[in-house]
């Protein structure tokens, strides 16, 4: 039987060694030459030569020992005046203080699965399983990085303009790695990534997807296409740039919105205002808030399918133009005037839901809408609609479901971790971020990837992603749901005697800053659903 890389803390190991370091294994067969080393961190075992990094580049032969090449990432806070504040910690950093062993402290430091190693195959115990103290109370935390194959990230790209029919495939390098989806307000959405094009498409498929899914995860620039729409970068927090125009507002609401927001300014100045929107185009005096104000109908007809009073669908197709339509000339929209109704002189303003387009017309004797110049108390409230118009920006939100190593990992009996964290029991963090839970079976969980620490993520050649993943608990309850006590460590020990003080070895520990929109990990309340 072959003997496995040990990772794992298992019993044998020659103490303190740490999951960071792991002892060569014995050759699989004899083709196998001594100088190498089989690395079981994920199904692919590969064959890793003296001075060589493995296939996902993570881990690497030094001196005949396995060891993982990035750093192990810390936080710490620190609390002054009674209010918690983030402090960074760097490595090599001479102003930064460094770690000496004292137990003091401990309380106010977390350790992150980033960097941390894995659980597979299944039957290991999470490298780090770590005891500290929480304002008096024993807690535990199970850290570990997760092998995801069923995981993806769904994207949130704040723009009116069409960037895709529903369902339409999005492709990165000629690949399908995802799809766009409902549509939500003021935004358009992708999902990117999944197990089918991970790992049900060709091997080329699988190896764009994943690295597109890395790079994203990472906070980085990806390009892509979407069949029948748009060219796309999208990158989490930066604005999206659609078609080699970089987006600026996101709308402040629908075309029926507007109208009722801005109703009242509008009041006096003009007799009728249009909002062109590609999902609810808004009329002032046929809306509610203008009756309210008893403005005076107009006599205005509009294309389109009226559903209430002021509120019209279809009244143009998706696109780049006016309120994401594809409206070039707005007054295109508006079939004629009732001329028992309109009048001569009469005062039209015409816009789009940011702003960014807008234009004013008077009727003249033939009830025909002609250019004039705004007034500029009218330019002043089209500028106060682009003012409540937040900045544009590409939102990623990583969704994983954690399965048979992770939670095996924990404990032995798999669904008494999964009871606990619906019972709020358990609080799930990833890199430190906070975790929604999915409600339903298993552990499905989502996350920001702008509050997870840099490089949160990874991959291995199966292919699958990598990423962290911890949980935090009462030290009487991860006992009561079975948890591998025996590998339970303090926190103290875990910092005097990891790989990182071992001679010779790489640097495996690094500090980082906690995002200040983040709660401290062992003192939030689990996010379920």
């Amino acid at each position: 039987m072959t003997e496995h890389s040990k990772t794992d803390g298992l019993p044998g190991m020659q103490a303190p060694a740490m999951p960071q370091v792991l002892e060569r294994a014995k050759p699989r067969n004899d083709r196998m030459s001594d100088a190498k080393i089989e690395c079981n961190a994920c199904p692919v075992l590969c064959q890793i030569s003296e001075g060589r990094l493995g296939a996902c580049d993570r881990y690497a032969n030094r001196d005949g020992q396995l060891l993982r090449v990035d750093p192990v990432v810390f936080l710490r806070r620190t609390l002054e005046q009674d209010e918690p504040r983030l402090v960074p910690f760097a490595v090599g950093d001479a102003q930064a203080p460094q770690w000496n062993g004292d137990v003091l402290g401990t309380d106010q430091v977390f350790v992150t699965g980033v960097g941390s190693s894995t659980t597979y195959p299944d039957y290991k115990p999470a490298p780090f399983i770590v005891s500290s103290q929480v304002d008096g109370v024993d807690m535990v935390t199970v850290v570990t990085e997760g092998i995801f194959s069923y995981c993806s990230f769904k994207v949130k790209i704040d723009t009116d303009r069409f960037l895709g029919a529903e369902q339409a495939n999005v492709r990165m390098k000629g690949e399908v790695v995802g799809h766009v989806t409902t549509a939500e307000y003021g935004s358009q959405m992708l999902s990117l990534g999944g197990v089918h094009h991970l790992t049900g498409g060709s091997k080329k498929e699988g190896r764009v997807t994943v690295e597109m899914m890395e790079a994203l995860g990472n906070k980085q620039a990806v390009e892509l296409t979407i069949d029948g729409g748009a060219q796309l970068v999208i990158q989490a927090g930066r604005a999206p740039i659609v078609n080699g125009v970089q987006e600026q507002r996101m709308r402040v609401g629908c075309g029926s919105a507007v109208v009722g927001i801005f109703a009242r300014q509008f009041l006096g100045l003009a007799d009728e205002v249009v909002v062109l929107d590609d999902h609810i185009t808004g009329v002032l005096t046929e809306h509610q808030a203008g009756r309210c104000l008893d403005m005076k109908p107009s006599g205005i007809d509009m294309r389109g399918r009226k559903s209430t009073p002021g509120r019209y669908f279809q009244v143009a197709n998706p696109g780049n133009g006016w309120g994401g339509t594809d409206i070039a000339d707005p007054l295109s929209i508006i079939e004629g005037w009732d001329a028992q109704v309109a009048w001569p002189g009469l005062r039209l303003l015409m816009t789009s839901t940011t702003g960014e387009h807008a234009a004013w017309y008077v009727l003249n004797e033939q009830l025909q809408p002609t250019p004039q110049d705004m007034p500029a108390a009218v330019r002043a409230i089209v500028e106060r609609i682009g003012e409540n118009c937040e900045p544009s920006l590409c939102s990623v939100m990583f969704l994983a479901g954690a399965g048979g190593s992770l939670r095996a990992g924990v404990t032995e009996n798999p669904v008494l971790l999964t009871r606990a964290i619906k019972q709020a029991l358990v609080n799930v963090t990833c890199g430190g971020a906070p975790a929604f839970v999915w409600p339903g079976g298993g552990i499905t969980v989502m996350s920001d990837v702008l509050r997870m620490p840099e490089r949160s993520f990874g991959t291995v050649p199966t292919p699958a992603i990598i990423a962290p993943i911890e949980f935090s608990m009462r030290l009487s309850e991860y006992q009561a749901l079975g948890g591998h006590m025996a590998y339970v460590r303090s926190l103290q020990e875990v910092l005097s005697q990891g790989a990182w003080h071992k001679e010779g070895a790489p640097t495996a520990l690094q500090w980082q800053p906690q995002p200040d929109a983040n709660p401290w990990p062992l003192g939030q309340a689990p996010m379920l659903g």
